[in-house]
């Protein structure tokens, strides 16, 4: 179970590197930002199981642990403006980023894997995702709003050439 679990976060990791790489090809917009949480806390629908079921200071921890991830990805998460429309920035770094925490949590999942059940390792691992995806989409947000505003007044004047 720990192992397959693994694969899969192996996979769901390379198809997020893979998505962020072609969503730098587009303009973003609010939508593309709140949505992933919104999709994502469906999940917590687990939790209606004992099987998941986490403790309290289990839940604190994960938060905390996904809060302070988050910190890493918001660092790498810009955005630019290119002819009047806002583009997320590419980062080199973001990729790095996002390898090195993927192999983290791999590395706390098999060590933990030995002490706490699989069920209530999958909710921590749960929370400590979904703890780290909010403020990272909230920071877009209000990164993504200010360069909106910045946009609208600068389509009032010339447009912004491309670089």
């Amino acid at each position: 179970m720990i192992y397959i679990s693994t694969v899969v976060a192996i996979l769901m990791a390379v198809s997020v590197m893979v998505v962020r790489m072609k969503a730098s090809k587009k303009p973003v917009s609010s939508k593309k930002i709140i949505l992933p949480p919104i999709f994502m806390s469906t999940g917590a629908l687990m939790f209606i199981f004992p099987f998941f079921r986490v403790t309290g200071p289990e839940i604190l921890e994960a938060l905390l642990v996904g809060m302070l991830f988050s910190l890493f990805l918001i660092k790498t998460s810009k955005f630019e403006i290119v002819n009047n429309e806002i583009f997320m920035k590419r980062s080199k770094a973001f990729v790095f980023i996002l390898i090195g925490l993927v192999l983290i949590r791999l590395v706390a999942k098999l060590m933990l894997s030995k002490s706490i059940d699989v069920g209530q390792l999958s909710g921590m691992f749960w929370i400590l995702a979904f703890g780290m995806i909010v403020p990272w989409r909230v920071a877009m947000y209000v990164q993504y709003k200010k360069m909106h505003r910045e946009v609208q007044f600068l389509s009032q004047s010339e447009p912004i050439k491309a670089p």
